[in-house]
């Protein structure tokens, strides 16, 4: 019996100071799935994570953003921390890719300060959402219904405030990427 990602490509977008949890445990979950998994970042070789109050540990990056397009990902992975996600906010490349997965019904799940890509590429509007309490009033001032839940769930946007809410966050994403993942199938067998 196939697992319940198998096939799905998957892109975790990151810049220099992702929060490390946030990449390994949801990379980790989708892995365990049968999910395949693309670190994509503006970053050529490496990226950095935080680990907490200091800087954590290196990792490679499957693809450089200039070389991934939207299309190729049947779903996206948005870890926080403070500085990644504002980094990427002020990447215009970065937020054409979160738009063009958001825009094409892809699944996204977003997480801490995760969000903050999603408020810069217009895609919260009239949507559920949760995160960081910090960007609360951000999501809220972008047309979103900000919502103190470990876990949102709002037509394949899946967001959760911080690490402590991992475990819901994962079970939550593999739930809605299993949606996508089922959809495919049927898609291709309907040809």
């Amino acid at each position: 019996m196939p697992l319940p990602l198998s096939g799905l490509r998957v892109a975790i977008l990151v810049d220099d100071g992702f929060e490390q949890i946030e990449l390994t445990s949801p990379m980790a979950a989708l892995a365990a799935a049968g999910a395949d998994v693309d670190i994509v970042s503006p970053a050529a070789q490496t990226v950095r994570s935080w680990n907490h109050t200091d800087w954590g540990r290196l990792f490679s990056v499957t693809r450089t953003l200039l070389e991934s397009n939207a299309d190729e990902y049947d779903a996206l992975v948005l870890p926080g921390g403070v500085i990644s996600p504002d980094r990427l906010r002020r990447n215009a490349d970065a937020l054409e890719f979160v738009h063009g997965c958001c825009a094409a019904g892809k699944p996204v799940a977003a997480i801490c300060h995760g969000p903050q890509l999603l408020i810069e590429a217009d895609v919260v509007r009239g949507r559920q959402v949760t995160s960081f309490p910090s960007i609360r009033t951000d999501l809220q001032n972008a047309g979103a219904t900000w919502m103190d839940e470990p876990l949102v769930v709002d037509r394949g946007l899946i967001t959760s405030r911080s690490p402590a809410d991992l475990a819901d966050f994962n079970r939550g994403m593999i739930a809605e990427f299993a949606k996508c993942r089922h959809a495919a199938v049927a898609a291709a067998r309907a040809r």
